[in-house]
């Protein structure tokens, strides 16, 4: 791999380039390709902002973000995000890091899919959502220049058809664990994917609860015996 893309250095320590081995040999190409964007995509937006971040801690955690994805967690029923960053933590441990800097990647791996938080959190952990936003949304697009942009794909190449690839990749990694999805945008791909999904509906959670199961009252219709007839109503 080269050293240098767009004025921005990857990490070229042992550990790097046992985590790449590692990537290389468990993900897809275009999973690799993505994550390699991914850091580059975040060390870059750490360059612009003026953000202080360790770009080993950060490279680490833009490998091992959709690691939860591949064959090896077909049978994980937790979220992908979670396994990913499970992964890392053991990955990390084996060599010698410390619990502080572990804890760092595992954040950032397992709350690259949840917006809003991220960004108030350490730089590493804000860079990787921010580069994984990027490379498969385009947040941020335009805060790139052509001549970043061109240097990145060149050296970690985006497929043709991305788009449709990397919802494939989410679906393979997500079609046997759709509860994990509940809570996030994850379930749009198996909406997407899938036209048998059933996404879960907080409102009916929240109205089938066992605080709602009291003599004489119906969740769905209204409370009778209170004299309820909305739905909505707070039971005090």
């Amino acid at each position: 791999m080269q050293n240098e893309i767009a004025g921005i250095r990857l990490p070229d320590s042992q550990l790097a380039r046992e985590m790449t081995e590692f990537i290389r040999d468990t993900e897809s190409d275009l999973l690799f390709h993505h994550s390699a964007r991914v850091y580059c995509w975040g060390a870059l937006t750490g360059a612009r902002t003026g953000s202080t971040f360790d770009p080993e801690l950060l490279y680490a955690a833009s490998m091992f973000h959709d690691v939860g994805l591949t064959a090896r967690y077909e049978q994980s029923q937790l979220r992908f995000e979670v396994d990913g960053a499970n992964a890392a933590r053991d990955f990390l441990r084996g060599h010698g890091i410390s619990e502080r800097d572990i804890e760092t990647v595992w954040n950032a791996v397992a709350l690259h899919t949840t917006p809003g938080i991220p960004q108030f959190m350490r730089p590493e952990i804000a860079l990787v959502q921010a580069g994984a936003g990027m490379d498969v949304a385009g947040r941020g697009y335009d805060q790139f220049t052509d001549a970043q942009r061109e240097a990145v794909v060149a050296a970690f190449p985006r497929e043709t058809d991305f788009a449709h690839g990397i919802i494939d990749a989410f679906h393979q990694g997500m079609k046997h664990r759709p509860d994990s999805t509940f809570g996030t945008f994850n379930d749009d791909v198996l909406a997407f994917k899938d036209p048998g999904f059933q996404r879960i509906d907080m409102c009916t959670v929240i109205l089938a609860s066992s605080w709602n199961r009291r003599a004489g009252c119906d969740p769905v219709g209204g409370c009778a015996h209170h004299g309820h007839h909305d739905a909505g109503h707070k039971h005090e």
